[in-house]
């Protein structure tokens, strides 16, 4: 997805090589096609330095144009919502992927009025709303303490940003989670940033590990690797092993595990309903692999949207 603006032609999370700039909202494997060595970019720098520890690539950090300017989305770590105003006469506002609830380990969204909003449909049904985030976070402290009095815990979690949420929600339950390898790697990024996150891992300490695992404790992995590292910790250390995610498709589908909480780090149509009226939008644009069925909904709510793949020219659907 890009823009062609007279600023030039803008890459939104993807790849094209013939684009005169590429934005890298944040830094989840399905937005940074755009991350190439050596590629012109703009992002934040916790954005740059999550993409450096996750896929060794070093971009340019290019600085940001007169008439840019990036916005938090309240998403993960550094994730970020491009503002343009035009010399064309408009203002058009990219959200990425975005919430409108607070993150204990995400910076809080900003809003700016916007002429065009550009945003994102990950959840655009009518039939799911997304519960209190302090309400879910209570519900995974009570349910991983009453567990640990019968056995070890183990949450799979998506590498970057659930996890870490997870991390910091237990570790307000005075609870240090044992974490693998490549989610102790993205964990020094967030504290490097001031997102302090206690944890204990094998690859960093061992004498820590060892002493949190001498009890029954809490695991947090990568969530392919649920199922099998369950079994294995199980028969290791002969005790029972409960299994958790957190995500918000616990809203939408059954996991293969004990428990699951719907703690997203999206918005659901609703909140984006609200977040269109905060930026006072005269023109909605849908984007994502869901992106019809978001116009659609919000149709039915009282919004005027379009999916972005039908977009006629910006300045065409500004004028009208």
């Amino acid at each position: 997805m890009y823009l062609n603006l007279p600023e030039g032609k803008i890459a939104l999370d993807t790849s094209d090589k013939n684009t005169d700039l590429n934005f890298i909202s944040h830094a989840h494997a399905d937005h940074i096609k755009g991350a190439k060595e050596n590629a012109n970019a703009i992002a934040s720098y916790e954005t740059y330095e999550l993409i450096k520890v996750r896929k060794g690539i070093e971009l340019n950090i290019k600085s940001i144009p007169s008439g840019f300017k990036l916005l938090d989305a309240g998403h993960i770590l550094g994730s970020k919502q491009l503002f343009i105003e035009s010399s064309l006469g408009y203002s058009i506002l990219y959200t990425g992927d975005y919430q409108l609830q607070e993150s204990c380990v995400a910076k809080k969204i900003e809003a700016k009025e916007a002429d065009i909003l550009i945003i994102d449909s990950t959840y655009p049904y009518l039939n799911l709303k997304f519960d209190e985030r302090s309400e879910v976070e209570d519900a995974i402290r009570k349910y991983t303490l009453m567990k640990l009095e019968k056995g070890i815990v183990l949450f799979g979690a998506y590498a970057l940003g659930k996890a870490q949420e997870l991390i910091k929600i237990l570790n307000n339950a005075s609870i240090i989670p044992v974490v693998d390898k490549k989610i102790s790697k993205i964990n020094k990024v967030y504290n490097s940033f001031g997102i302090e996150l206690e944890y204990a891992s094998i690859y960093d300490d061992e004498e820590i590990f060892n002493e949190v695992v001498k009890h029954n404790f809490v695991g947090i992995v990568s969530l392919k690797d649920l199922r099998e590292l369950a079994g294995k910790m199980s028969i290791a250390y002969n005790k029972r092993v409960f299994t958790g995610v957190a995500t918000g498709f616990a809203k939408l589908f059954r996991f293969n595990t004990d428990i699951q909480f719907p703690l997203s780090d999206h918005a659901d149509i609703y909140q984006a309903a609200s977040y269109i009226d905060l930026v006072g939008a005269k023109v909605v644009y849908t984007y994502g692999s869901n992106q019809k069925l978001m116009a659609i909904n919000l149709k039915k709510l009282g919004y005027e949207a379009m999916p972005f793949s039908e977009a006629k020219e910006l300045a065409v659907e500004i004028a009208d």
